[in-house]
């Protein structure tokens, strides 16, 4: 009998190794000096992206972090009631988020978001929520 469990509980974790080792890892490391965002999955560049980071006056806060929620059609209390959609927070108040905005993607222009395409944001988002925010990381860097 404690033999037969024996095996049972191997074959167990044999199965559960592989879904443990297929979460994926998605990166989004922001520059602010380059008013880019490249995202990678495990390790291989899927995307890079036009942003806008905090304008004269404000800031994007620099570091490493996670992603804390999401919200597909939040609007800004602070700000108006702004809309942020497709919105992934990892700092407070602080998401990377769409806009609509076009013309300003490539220079400072916000609050201190990370603002993209709304194209662009709806698929980070789409990776984001699928991956699950806590296998999302969020670099900012000067």
């Amino acid at each position: 009998m404690r033999k037969l469990l024996l095996a049972v509980s191997a074959s167990l974790c044999l199965l559960v190794q592989p879904m443990a080792a297929s979460a994926s890892n998605l990166v989004a490391s922001i520059s602010i000096s380059n008013q880019t965002m490249t995202v990678t999955q495990n390790g291989i560049v899927k995307h890079r992206w036009k942003v806008s980071t905090a304008r004269k006056g404000y800031v994007t806060p620099l570091g490493n972090y996670s992603a804390k929620w999401a919200s597909k059609n939040h609007r800004s209390r602070k700000y108006d009631n702004a809309p942020m959609p497709y919105a992934i927070f990892f700092h407070g108040g602080y998401a990377v988020h769409a806009t609509f905005d076009l013309k300003r993607l490539g220079r400072p222009a916000s609050h201190g978001c990370v603002r993209l395409h709304p194209d662009n944001a709806a698929q980070f988002f789409s990776m984001a929520t699928h991956n699950g925010l806590k296998n999302t990381k969020i670099i900012v860097t000067r």
